[in-house]
């Protein structure tokens, strides 16, 4: 058994957990390729603003991206590399 703690894999879960939603993968897979503003996120995914805005929260406050303001509108980047390695494994 490996030496990790439980704390290592309560994050991997939360993480997961986060992931585990259509419309945030959709998210992810717009952002993978570069940053983007929200508006231009739920126009690509024809989702309604505030769901996507939703979604872009919770992706923010388990540290999957990053947001930036541009002018007046607020821009999202991944900040977590490793969403782009499972992103790999799951194509």
């Amino acid at each position: 058994m490996n030496n990790r703690n439980e704390e290592s894999y309560i994050a991997e879960a939360e993480l997961l957990k986060t992931l585990g939603h259509p419309i945030r993968l959709k998210i992810i897979e717009v952002l993978i390729d570069n940053k983007s503003c929200v508006k231009n996120i739920w126009a690509a995914l024809g989702l309604p603003q505030a769901t996507v805005s939703q979604h872009l929260v919770s992706l923010k406050n388990k540290g999957i991206v990053r947001s930036k303001r541009d002018g007046v509108m607020m821009c999202y980047e991944l900040s977590d590399k490793r969403i782009e390695k499972i992103f790999e494994y799951l194509k």
